[in-house]
């Protein structure tokens, strides 16, 4: 079964500019977190925790749709605004795999993107191979790609 993950993200004061928008470097930020709770958290409850020992960013793709205001409509006393994240991965190589992005402002897509991991051997400093198990995990998450 292929699924998106999911990730709602509290919205912090700092990520604002000038402007009252989240800054649009911040969307980075933004979309690393999902994937990092996808990849690593979401990895180890599948018993896959080899992602957290290693993976770089290759490349970034980043389209930026409307604008993201801090919605304090939308905070409450407890808990900041949120934007939803949903991502999925949309490629899988032998030595790397792609993982594409929509952030949701409410229900307004807001911004899309596209980033491209490597998995990394930290100790001999080099790219290596897809493990059976990590691919396994990402195909979970990959609508229309088989093993």
């Amino acid at each position: 079964m292929s699924d998106r993950f999911v990730y709602h993200c509290a919205l912090r004061w700092s990520d604002l500019d000038a402007y009252g928008h989240v800054n649009n470097a911040r969307f980075l930020t933004l979309y690393e977190e999902a994937r990092v709770a996808m990849m690593f958290a979401g990895g180890r409850a599948w018993g896959v925790g080899s992602f957290a020992d290693g993976v770089v960013i290759r490349r970034h793709e980043v389209d930026y749709l409307r604008p993201v205001d801090y919605a304090l409509g939308r905070a409450t006393a407890e808990a900041a605004p949120t934007v939803r994240i949903e991502l999925w991965v949309d490629e899988i190589r032998a030595a790397s795999f792609s993982v594409a992005y929509e952030l949701y402002d409410g229900d307004a897509l807001a911004g899309t993107a596209r980033s491209v991991l490597v998995p990394f051997d930290l100790s001999a400093q080099r790219p290596r191979r897809i493990a059976p198990e990590e691919r396994a995990f990402l195909l979970r998450y990959a609508p229309g790609l088989t093993g």
